[in-house]
């Protein structure tokens, strides 16, 4: 479908029944997010008074809570808990359980304080959209909890100075966003987690009992020295004994009196290797099985979305795909990410292909589901092509149509004739396209999806600088005709998912317009706080400074009232509050009407 033929009256008239439900939702979010901070209140002992002096439950006025010391609101006259800072204020108790209620907020800071306990094992039904949590400098005790792992957008988690103990869960490294991570000054051992976000330094680990692996030292060898001659030659010849006895024994039974068990795989029945597998799951301890689970939950979903995809892109071979790239050849790599490499592809019927060759992991498994899930059924002529992909054993490919150009962020930063091409006409177009791209997502194809990674580097450039988006592997979907379900594996409200999700890349498209108008980046990337809004404050009054952040290659060209009319709509894409961003089709809109 394309956005030209989409009819207005029932755009408005979705508008307007979603901003009703966005009021209906809001209400109920009220009354939640009171009942959470009255429930902290009276959970934390509060020796310094802080909250008892500022936290006044008998003023029912709209937004009375975000005058609250330490509450951060989703909007001053909303009482939608966007953040709470309550560092350094000497507070007493345990991490507070009624802070689930509080169902919008992003950024928890107990920092600093007297807390003691352990840390919630739901801690991930708690915080679920948290995307900074730091509980540094606390007297938290006890495991950290492995379901951490399930606060999807965390890019801060703090847990320095507590005395925690155990292992660090390994799950954390599945947190692809994570950019800040301490757990220094605790009672941690064991090997680290293994983080896709190579900046972990050991200095996040100093100062605890028996930390190894990663940045720190090898893990020893866990075999053991004493006596171990004996040790290891009475072990395992009971061992091999035990091994060999049960698998005849199992071998007689099957042979006997199991006739459907055979030696080779057969129209789905199991096999001998499966069967003793089986057997001796079922020995083992219910924390193993507790894994199994999950891995085989991972596998399930693998496995059902490699099938579906099946019938949209193409199953290709590794050996194909190796022979295409000369082996993998160093000399066909044309790009480097977290999650794998990219090559450039010949076939012998002259056609070009990008083939990004995953790196082996864990972490790597969701991200080949999702491109596989969205790639692989959305077609637009403003989305990369997937066309086809690869599954065998632990390798995993996606084959891209190959786009000659690049990416943007190549052209916009580099020296020389290569930016002088993007043009402001060039840059306008590029921009059009990819809110193109964008609005159909957000609003017209078949399942809502939101990309969460959109920057001049997801954004490529075919031989006619038309822009494709790629890089898919960390959005999150939703069916809207599914109530209160999405890609993410908790339950979540349409309206709250469209505004936490899909205002990010809003938010985020405000960045990319700001880089094509200035050439620069940095404007709006760090932070929607401080620098930005003073920075839109100076717009507003149309300072020379504003002008003076026009990249040179497009200003005094005949194009400033377009560049202008540009900076306004990426202004308000970067608001602060969510609510206050313009949707992506609106967006488009402007944009579609400055550019023709």
């Amino acid at each position: 479908m394309e956005l030209e033929n989409t009819k207005l009256h029932p755009i408005f008239l979705h508008t307007f029944i979603c901003s009703l439900l966005g009021i209906l939702t809001a209400t109920m979010g009220t009354e939640s997010d009171i009942s959470c901070l009255k429930s902290i209140k009276a959970s934390l002992e509060d020796p310094y008074g802080y909250l008892k002096s500022s936290w006044y439950f008998s003023n029912y006025t709209q937004g009375f809570i975000c005058s609250f010391t330490g509450v951060d609101c989703w909007h001053d006259d909303e009482d939608r808990v966007l953040n709470l800072r309550l560092s350094d204020m000497g507070l007493r108790g345990r991490f507070p359980q009624g802070i689930e209620n509080c169902t919008s907020l992003t950024g928890l800071d107990l920092s600093n304080n007297e807390l003691e306990g352990p840390i919630p094992s739901d801690i991930s039904k708690k915080l679920p959209f948290v995307t900074s949590l730091d509980l540094s400098f606390n007297k938290f005790s006890g495991e950290i909890p492995s379901s951490i792992a399930g606060c999807y957008h965390l890019n801060v988690l703090k847990l320095d100075h507590n005395r925690l103990t155990g292992h660090i869960p390994q799950e954390l490294g599945w947190l692809s966003r994570i950019k800040t991570f301490s757990v220094s000054d605790n009672q941690l051992s064991g090997s680290v987690p293994v983080f896709l976000n190579p900046t972990v330094s050991a200095d996040v680990y100093a100062n605890n009992i028996g930390l190894c692996g990663g940045p720190l030292q090898r893990c020893p060898d866990n075999s053991r020295k004493f006596n171990w001659r004996f040790d290891y030659s009475f072990k395992s010849g009971f061992a091999i004994g035990y091994a060999v006895s049960l698998i005849s024994a199992l071998v007689i039974y099957a042979s006997y009196c199991v006739p459907w068990v055979y030696m080779g795989k057969k129209n789905g029945m199991i096999t001998i290797p499966e069967l003793v597998k089986l057997m001796l799951i079922r020995k083992n301890e219910k924390p193993e099985l507790d894994q199994l689970g999950s891995l085989s939950t991972m596998e399930f979903l693998l496995e059902k979305e490699v099938s579906t995809s099946e019938t949209f892109v193409t199953r290709m071979s590794s050996v194909d795909l190796c022979n295409a790239t000369e082996n993998f050849s160093k000399h066909n790599i044309i790009g480097v990410g977290l999650t794998g490499i990219m090559y450039k592809a010949s076939l012998l019927n002259g056609w070009s292909l990008a083939v990004k060759k995953l790196y082996i992991s864990e972490q790597t498994e969701e991200q080949f589901i999702s491109e596989l899930k969205t790639l692989g059924r959305l077609r637009h002529d403003n989305l990369i092509p997937l066309i086809g992909f690869c599954k065998e054993q632990k390798t995993r490919f996606l084959v891209y149509k190959y786009v000659s150009n690049g990416n943007l962020f190549d052209w916009l930063h580099s020296e020389g004739d290569k930016k002088k091409i993007l043009k402001w006409p060039l840059r306008i177009r590029i921009a059009a396209g990819v809110a193109k791209g964008l609005a159909w997502l957000h609003h017209c194809c078949s399942f809502r999806v939101a990309h969460l990674n959109i920057s001049s580097k997801s954004v490529l450039l075919d031989k006619n600088f038309e822009p494709k988006l790629s890089n898919f592997g960390m959005s999150s979907f939703i069916n809207p005709n599914e109530v209160n379900s999405s890609s993410r594996g908790f339950i979540m409200d349409v309206e709250f998912w469209e505004e936490c999700f899909l205002k990010e890349d809003v938010f985020n498209f405000g960045n990319l317009l700001l880089e094509l108008i200035t050439g620069k980046m940095g404007i709006a990337l760090s932070s929607c706080y401080g620098s930005l809004d003073e920075w839109l404050r100076d717009l507003s009054c149309s300072s020379p400074s504003v002008s003076d952040s026009i990249d040179e290659v497009v200003k005094g060209q005949g194009h400033d009232h377009e560049i202008f009319q540009c900076l306004k709509i990426a202004c308000d894409c970067v608001q602060r509050f969510p609510e206050k961003r313009p949707t992506m089709l609106d967006v488009y809109m402007k944009i579609s009407n400055i550019y023709s």
